[in-house]
């Protein structure tokens, strides 16, 4: 039974540890409720409590898949075909 013990204070651990960074690597602009500082602060003092609320709630979802939300690529257009470029001719 120790070893039970054991392992949910490993994981509890585990998940503190990885709200922390997710929170730190997260963009300002996707906070929710509170700025990034702060829940900086409320996932280190309220330790696995904290980061579960983070992990569920602290965070604006942008669709899809979950992951961060990364900008398409645009398409290189060449200047003949370009109504920019060819406005300013």
């Amino acid at each position: 039974m120790i070893k039970l013990d054991a392992l949910l204070v490993f994981l509890g651990i585990g998940v503190q540890i990885y709200a922390l960074f997710d929170v730190a690597r997260t963009p300002q602009e996707n906070f929710t409720k509170m700025p990034k500082w702060g829940w900086l602060l409320v996932v280190i003092f309220f330790g696995l409590i904290a980061s579960l609320i983070w992990i569920i709630w602290g965070r604006k979802n942008n669709g899809g898949n979950g992951g961060p939300h990364r900008p398409r690529p645009t398409k290189n257009i060449p200047p003949d075909d370009n109504p920019d470029f060819l406005r300013n001719l």
